[in-house]
């Protein structure tokens, strides 16, 4: 422990732990006398033992030892070291050895840097360097004016085209001619809107190719309408579906036959995927194509092969590839220029080569034909969910009197106290029936569904077990009831009545977060004791290009698992182990028990820390009982307070529709477009004051402390209240004004394409900061019993990588760039115009690789429209 230290040799003398003997005392320290200096002083005693090792001994924990790497990394001449550097060397003997054969310089020369005084505090830097002349403030509010007009137009051109459908539709006599015209509408209707985002890609962008584009640029322009129309079309809800291959091949990616893509991170610069013949990409991954960067949007070319499988949670950055019968493993990425040669297996971020099977599932027999499948979906979605939600409306408006009065009259209805009075009755009943209706379907239905699936069986993709997993997946996965039952004690009923398996559960108030996902709840089990944070998805599906099959995944008793955790079939670990934020979780080697793991791909770390054992008298016995019980009523209130939030927010947009149909006698369409665009900005104004209001309108402050102390309960509420951004923000400036209102601390032009910031009035951010759609600034943590929160600080023309998340406690300097899917861990800090990446992120060479290349003639061949795009770049501004 720490009073160990008392025992440590004065500074410059021999100890054991240092093989390099006595110091002159005229010359410079040795590395260990000067290391075990720096980590005292982070530690705040006086001398620390060079065999001393960093967690068990002195107690220390991964936050003060990333101080302690930002220390080191100052000292002139010595080389950068890493958190996977300090739990690999746990002491500094054994650090200061591998830093002397990482040196270059001769020992002499090394021995006189350490010895160098830490440098003084750099002075401000000047301007930010960029790639590209930023576009200047006018051009912003440009940019940002044409994107409102053009969502003003589009809802006009929307409610223009609704009001003379349903007019044309309820003119109709009988349930016949009216359930005819509503098919006839509802197809017209859903055909355009997926037509719109081809059309629109062709006639504003054409081709794809490598280019940059200035954010806020008139190219900018261009490429935010077509991304936003891209990524908004219907036609998304249907990936894992032939439909929604073909909805990409429409808008220009080369994509071979039998591909099976099932995630919802739509592909935009789709001329520049390449996709061959019987390749698999699950669910959250990301190659979109496309980065931001310093204010600029590169486009580039991503290739992958025949018979590719690219796992769960991982991103392809532009310029890489993967050959044929190539491998990505789950919680993986790949960087520019990488390349992962024709039939090897990588994991990693960035990807290394590992031997690691990530798809057990042979390709056996032939899948079910797709073009059938295809066209059943398609035809289900015309002839039974369009009619149903048409004639719907139309019924409601016939049949409920209040509607048919509101038609009738002119706009007086809104001046009468009876109006508002029949829309909270109204709201009311199809909120909570709506609710009641949603958890009893929830509950039962898939699990009827389930009865003829076997797991481990292996099934045709696109036949009926197929379409019978998909919906169980859909269903039970619906996000509402999550966050509903959430960070409290009654998720785990919910979860146990869906069909997890949690038997013998020890009751903690907090055993899961609000973001939980599966594959089927029926084969997904936890142990006792077990704590889950936000983001835990459950691998339950092996995929293959002509089938798929369902396995149990097991996650075991007392363990932790932070947050963004991929959890597969025959994951490696067992009891008591603790599973960091994004880390990849092994499927080979021996099961791994009562340690903790870190990274991608991972290693090992301690399972806890003397800090972490601060909390544990109320973990059991009287204390426990009495806490949990306070924590169960409080939370049960913050559930009261959620659905009366939810409740508030559909009573106001009812009132706005039913002024709407008030309005429609004398305003026509425009009723309907005023409508749809009050309702995103009540929508977001609402959401806003919410949150405001959960706070006390205060900013939020670090905390150190237990899950069973009111504070905690208070941030509890506030995750479950918080306001979620819309996605039509994201690459507006209207993202910006977002922050502000709830507290974040930002410069000017803030580029955020898709950032998640779950603690907006602990971050601040620079000017002409770049946010990539994925990533995070996440200022929290909860390990096992304990809350942690801090501060973090993102300096001015930094850039966070697609995917990327950075932790609590960080001070990222101006100009740093933070590469994909890397994790930036809590204390670090990122020194000026640096590159880091990886996970655990690590300072990385600058990134100058050369664009991906196509991966054989095979693959060409394979694709449809032939070999990709040319390999050049131009700027476009």
């Amino acid at each position: 422990m720490v009073g160990k230290s008392a025992e440590a040799p004065a500074a410059g003398t021999a100890t054991d732990a240092d093989p390099g003997g006595p110091v002159d005392p005229a010359g410079p320290p040795a590395p260990v006398t000067v290391l075990a200096a720096v980590l005292a002083d982070v530690l705040r005693v006086e001398r620390v033992p060079a065999d001393a090792h960093f967690f068990t001994d002195l107690g220390a924990d991964s936050l003060l030892m990333a101080h302690f790497c930002a220390r080191v990394r100052k000292r002139a001449g010595l080389p950068s070291v890493s958190m996977k550097d300090i739990y690999r060397y746990p002491t500094i003997t054994d650090l200061a050895a591998a830093l002397a054969d990482t040196t270059p310089e001769p020992a002499a020369d090394r021995t006189a840097a350490l010895a160098a005084p830490p440098p003084a505090a750099p002075a401000s830097p000047g301007p930010t360097r960029r790639s590209a002349r930023p576009v200047g403030t006018p051009g912003y509010v440009l940019c940002g004016a044409v994107q409102f007009l053009t969502f003003l137009g589009y809802s006009y051109l929307a409610a223009v085209v609704t009001a003379l459908g349903y007019d044309w539709a309820s003119t109709a006599s009988g349930a016949g001619g009216i359930y005819v015209r509503a098919v006839l509408f509802g197809s017209v209707s859903f055909l355009g809107l997926c037509a719109l985002p081809v059309l629109a890609k062709w006639l504003l962008v054409g081709r794809w190719t490598p280019r940059e584009i200035r954010v806020w640029s008139p190219a900018y322009f261009r490429f935010w309408a077509v991304r936003t129309l891209v990524q908004t079309n219907p036609l998304v809800l249907f990936a894992g579906s032939p439909l929604y291959v073909g909805y990409l091949r429409a808008l220009g990616a080369k994509i071979g036959r039998d591909v099976t893509i099932l995630s919802k991170h739509v592909p935009v610069c789709t001329d520049l995927l390449t996709v061959g013949d019987g390749t698999v990409i699950r669910k959250d991954a990301y190659l979109t194509c496309y980065r931001a960067h310093a204010g600029v949007i590169r486009t580039g070319t991503v290739v992958l092969g025949r018979d590719v499988l690219v796992s769960e949670a991982t991103v392809l950055d532009i310029g890489s590839s993967l050959g044929d019968g190539a491998r990505l493993g789950h919680a993986s990425s790949l960087h520019p220029g990488q390349t992962v040669p024709a039939g090897e297996h990588w994991h990693g971020s960035p990807a290394q080569r590992t031997d690691v099977n990530y798809q057990p599932l042979a390709a056996t027999g032939r899948s079910a034909p797709r073009t059938p499948y295809a066209v059943l979906q398609l035809l289900t979605m015309l002839l039974v969910y369009l009619p149903l939600a048409i004639g719907g409306v139309g019924m409601l408006l016939a049949e409920v009197p209040q509607l048919a009065a509101l038609v009738d009259s002119g706009p007086l209805a809104l001046t009468s106290w009876s109006f508002y009075g029949e829309a909270l009755v109204a709201s009311f009943a199809l909120f909570f029936g709506a609710l009641l209706a949603g958890l009893l379907a929830v509950v039962t239905l898939p699990r009827l569904l389930h009865l003829v699936i076997e797991p481990g069986r292996a099934y045709p993709l696109y036949g009926l077990h197929y379409s019978l997993h998909r919906t169980v997946a859909r269903i039970t996965n619906i996000k509402f009831f999550t966050t509903l039952f959430g960070d409290s004690s009654y998720i785990v009923g919910y979860l146990g009545r869906l069909g997890y398996d949690l038997s013998r559960v020890e009751q903690t108030g907090s055993n899961f977060g609000t973001g939980v996902k599966h594959e089927s709840p029926y084969l997904s089990s936890v142990g006792s004791g077990t704590m889950i944070a936000d983001g835990l998805s459950i691998m339950n599906a092996d995929y293959s290009r002509t089938s798929f099959r369902l396995s149990r995944v097991t996650i075991g008793p007392r363990n932790f698992l932070g947050n963004t955790v991929c959890y597969p079939p025959g994951g490696r670990t067992g009891d008591n182990c603790l599973l960091a934020t994004k880390v990849a979780v092994p499927l080979d080697g021996p099961v791994r028990e009562g340690v903790g793991l870190l990274g991608s791909p991972s290693f090992e770390i301690p399972r806890s820390v003397e800090r972490d054992a601060a909390f544990d008298h109320l973990r059991d016995g009287d204390e426990l009982r009495r806490h949990l019980a306070a924590k169960n009523a409080y939370n049960l209130r913050t559930m009261g307070l959620f659905l009366l939030a939810r409740w508030g927010q559909v009573y106001l947009l009812t009132l706005l529709a039913w002024a709407a149909t008030d309005l429609y006698h004398s305003l026509g369409a425009a009723a309907i477009a005023l409508a749809s665009v009050l309702g995103v900005l009540l929508t977001v104004a609402y959401s806003v004051g919410v949150e405001r209001a959960v706070t006390g309108f205060r900013r939020q402050s670090p905390r150190y402390c237990s899950i069973y102390t009111p504070y905690f309960w208070l941030h509890e509420r506030f995750w479950k209240l918080h306001a979620a951004p819309l996605r039509l923000l994201n690459g507006t400036p209207f993202k910006s004004l977002f922050w502000r209102g709830l507290g974040l601390r930002l410069g000017r032009q803030l580029y955020d394409d898709g950032c998640d910031i779950p603690e907006r009035s602990l971050v601040t951010l620079g000017d002409h900061c770049t946010l990539n759609v994925g990533s995070t600034i996440q200022c929290h943590s909860q390990e096992d019993g304990t809350f942690k929160s801090d501060r973090t600080t993102v300096g001015s023309g930094c850039t966070l990588g697609v995917g990327a998340l950075v932790h609590y406690g960080v001070t990222v300097g101006d100009g740093a760039a933070l590469a994909p899917d890397s994790f930036l861990m809590k204390g670090e800090e990122v020194p000026p115009d640096a590159r880091w990446g990886g996970n655990p992120a690590r300072e990385m060479p600058d990134d100058h690789a050369p664009p991906a290349r196509p991966v054989g003639q095979d693959t060409a061949r394979a694709a449809r429209n032939g070999s990709p795009a040319a390999h050049h770049t131009e700027r476009t501004d």
